[in-house]
């Protein structure tokens, strides 16, 4: 691998920085050849020559720094890592303070980050807290795969502190807590310091970890608030544009960076070197686009609380949300997320999905482009209508991913298609009816 050192010294120096200069600089050399090209080289190998038979076995003995094959490492995926390490290691109080490192690992994707999370930490007869609204898959995994490797999985709802507190008090053995702030796709916030501070208190030990795909660093960072990992879809915000599937898990404890290498070195759920090319390229751009995001995320989200074919708005932005005071004491910005329930349950959302123009109907979150879908059919179908009932998924509820378009565009687009409701003979049904 990259001599951790000189990546650690790097990012350290770019802390001193701004978010955007950050976003353009970090990283950018590590493990690159001394070439003046300006943009980084693209390493699409599987595999690295030893120079002797004592260079091979001195970097399989890690006897010395260097590169073996792309599945254990390969330089430009480290240039990505260290500029994540840039992104969140703002601020962050270190378990050792001789320790300068927050350490990040990319993933093929976001569920291979949190599987490999899972795979790391946790061991037959452990307790595994997590959150009562996660993504579809995140909660399938949790729910049924989990189970198989003797994993007792506990649902808390994490936006509620006594529900927490009395959660680790019920499970004081628990060995990790993972929850999502805010929420897919109902926008819930949890107070991930004042958790922090409640689940130390009964057990140390306890590992928390953040997914934190919907704020990303340019909004939130977790590990300055006392969590221990931090997750990203990186297919999401920090790429951007659609391109590629990726995860992150970004820490700040040596042990637990130890403990994901060898899982991901052993079950295999590398990311490809072109795939964190793009990756860093889209980091780059990372603060200018959620601005745009959040700026068009709070005027759509104001339109729709207006609309008469609007029954509810799901927008931390907004002060009619429950958590409006913690998203502003957590939060830089509300974000480029908004759900909304319309009049007419799914029915009416297929009216509204099916009359969208500008905007595309298709899952997946944080690409440049406006995105718009129906979780209960789509993201989260894994669910049993019963869960969904419980987190307040309802039939109704429609994810919108914010674009950057111009704001009227958008919410001329919306207008239109939620008028088209009117004209349709819209009868109340389900999925599972429909």
């Amino acid at each position: 691998m990259e001599d951790s050192k000189r990546k650690d010294a790097i990012a350290q120096f770019y802390l001193k920085y701004g978010f955007a200069t950050r976003c353009l600089h970090a990283g950018e050399k590590i493990g690159q050849p001394k070439s003046k090209a300006h943009t980084n080289a693209i390493f699409q190998t599987s595999t690295f020559v030893f120079d002797d038979a004592e260079e091979g076995a001195d970097l399989f003995a890690s006897k010395r720094e260097g590169f073996v094959y792309t599945r254990m490492g390969n330089p430009t995926v480290v240039v990505a890592e260290a500029k994540l390490n840039a992104l969140e290691g703002r601020d962050v109080k270190l378990a050792d303070p001789e320790n300068v490192r927050v350490s990040s690992l990319l993933f093929s994707s976001g569920m291979g980050a949190t599987s490999a999370l899972s795979m790391a930490l946790l061991n037959p007869g452990d307790t595994l807290l997590r959150g009562e609204v996660l993504y579809g898959s995140s909660d399938h995994f949790f729910n049924d795969m989990m189970p198989r490797y003797g994993v007792k999985n506990v649902i808390v709802d994490t936006t509620k502190l006594e529900n927490v507190e009395h959660a680790i008090r019920l499970n004081p053995k628990a060995k990790m807590l993972f929850f999502e702030t805010p929420t897919n796709p109902l926008l819930d916030l949890s107070d991930i310091e004042e958790i922090c501070k409640m689940v130390r208190a009964v057990n140390p030990n306890c590992v928390i970890a953040v997914d934190n795909t919907f704020a990303t660093p340019y909004l939130q960072n977790p590990l300055s608030l006392g969590a221990d990992v931090v997750m990203h879809s990186t297919t999401k915000y920090l790429s951007g544009h659609g391109t590629i599937v990726g995860g992150a898990l970004v820490t700040r404890h040596d042990w637990i960076k130890d403990a994901l290498y060898k899982t991901m070195k052993d079950f295999g759920p590398c990311p490809s070197p072109f795939d964190c090319w793009l990756l860093n390229l889209g980091m780059k751009t990372l603060p200018i686009r959620m601005e745009k995001h959040c700026r068009n995320a709070m005027g759509v989200a104001k339109f729709l609380e207006s609309h008469p074919n609007v029954e509810k708005v799901y927008f931390p932005g907004l002060p009619s949300h429950p958590q409006y005071a913690l998203a502003k004491k957590q939060m830089r910005a509300f974000g480029g997320m908004i759900s909304f329930d319309v009049k007419g349950g799914y029915e009416a959302a297929q009216v509204v999905m099916n009359n969208v123009h500008i905007i595309s109907l298709a899952v997946s979150l944080g690409c440049v482009d406006s995105l718009i879908q129906h979780p209960a059919s789509m993201t989260h179908a894994s669910m049993s209508p019963e869960a969904r009932t419980a987190c307040g998924i309802g039939d109704g509820l429609l994810r919108l991913s914010v674009g950057i378009e111009e704001e009227e565009d958008i919410i001329a687009d919306l207008d239109h298609a939620l008028k088209a409701i009117d004209k349709a003979n819209v009868k109340h049904t389900s999925p599972a009816t429909a």
